[in-house]
């Protein structure tokens, strides 16, 4: 079966290709991840996957979606994060950092308190973003000038640093769903006339700046998330992922995982693999490694879209939420037997089929 085969990114070897796709819990304190971090990402490496992703991962205190957030800033967040790669180790499965900037987007309520930003009274604070346009229901940003966004790489590149001497095997840059990232590349929020916008190649320089400075640091393998199109007229397209894609190839991306939207209110056709197309138009027309997200979850639904060559790993959320052990269930209903890219836990086995 093609979803248990190992896939290779540089020297790292996933044991399949099943990855645990990033889900922010907003459950930590000053940035520190904490017990319900180590059991929420554990389960889901003795479930079986290949790699276990964290949530974004706010690479300053600003970078934050939510006061919540995790970060990777400090070494008290560095070593607390060591732990939990030692358990996703121990389990056999690879460990996965995505680094964020949350730019408009930060300073932002959890889900279950309702949706607005956080006052400063609160514990809120100014977001930043390409233009002072605010995302709609929440606070007005500051325009990020030259010595900011030169701040901002430099933040990329030492999270970097701090994730892998951590122990993550594999890094991604979260470039998708209205964060920083992403809100340089789309036209929509990005209204810059200096030479980080206007153009697509200055729109898409913040990123690629990012992305050479974590090259030039580590040699982790790199993945990058996006979101293929902002589903709004004249907002990002599924041409400009295309285009990127290639120039991620040329400065060192090992995979494109592809996602969609987020970066302004949009009538998203959702449905079962509803971003799949994505990920295979650009793993054919880019030439780059991609990852598939979006309501994939059942076990012969994932292996189709591997087996197709839509992409070589797929990425599940709400999915691994539901059931833990997913990739065990997986294996079993594909006729996959254990050992051949699935293992159960020793003190499992008796449970297993």
């Amino acid at each position: 079966m093609h979803l248990f085969e190992p896939v290779a990114f540089g020297d790292v070897i996933l044991r399949n290709r099943i990855a645990v796709s990033p889900m922010c819990e907003y459950s930590a304190v000053d940035g520190v991840p904490n017990d319900w971090h180590l059991v929420h990402l554990g389960s889901f490496a003795r479930g079986g996957v290949g790699l276990v992703f964290t949530e974004a991962t706010a690479v300053s205190p600003e970078a934050r979606i939510s006061p919540a957030d995790t970060g990777i800033w400090n070494d008290e967040q560095q070593q607390a994060w060591a732990r939990i790669v030692a358990f996703v180790h121990g389990q056999g499965a690879t460990a996965g950092m995505q680094l964020a900037h949350a730019g408009r987007k930060a300073s932002s309520k959890p889900p279950w308190e309702g949706r607005g930003f956080v006052t400063d009274e609160d514990g809120g604070w100014v977001p930043v973003a390409p233009s002072a346009v605010a995302f709609p229901g929440l606070r007005e940003p500051a325009a990020l000038d030259a010595a900011g966004i030169a701040g901002v790489v430099a933040d990329f590149g030492d999270a970097a640093e701090r994730a892998v001497a951590a122990g993550f095997d594999v890094l991604e840059l979260h470039a998708a769903h209205g964060y920083l990232l992403h809100e340089f590349l789309s036209p929509l929020s990005n209204q810059r006339d200096d030479e980080y916008g206007g153009s697509f190649e200055n729109r898409a320089r913040l990123l690629m700046e990012a992305v050479a400075e974590v090259r030039r640091r580590v040699a982790a393998p790199l993945v990058v998330r996006i979101s293929a199109t902002d589903w709004v007229e004249d907002g990002w397209t599924a041409d400009d992922s295309v285009r990127l894609a290639s120039l991620l190839r040329d400065a060192g991306v090992d995979l494109v995982d592809v996602s969609s939207g987020g970066n302004a209110p949009a009538d998203i056709p959702v449905e079962p693999g509803y971003q799949v197309p994505f990920a295979r138009r650009l793993r054919a027309e880019a030439g780059i490694p991609t990852g598939a997200v979006g309501l994939i979850t059942e076990p012969k639904q994932a292996e189709e879209i591997v087996a197709d060559g839509s992409a070589d790993v797929v990425l599940l959320a709400r999915a691994l939420l539901r059931d833990p052990h997913w990739a065990l269930r997986a294996a079993h209903d594909l006729g996959v037997e254990v050992g051949q890219g699935i293992d159960w836990p020793k003190q499992y086995l008796r449970a297993a089929p």
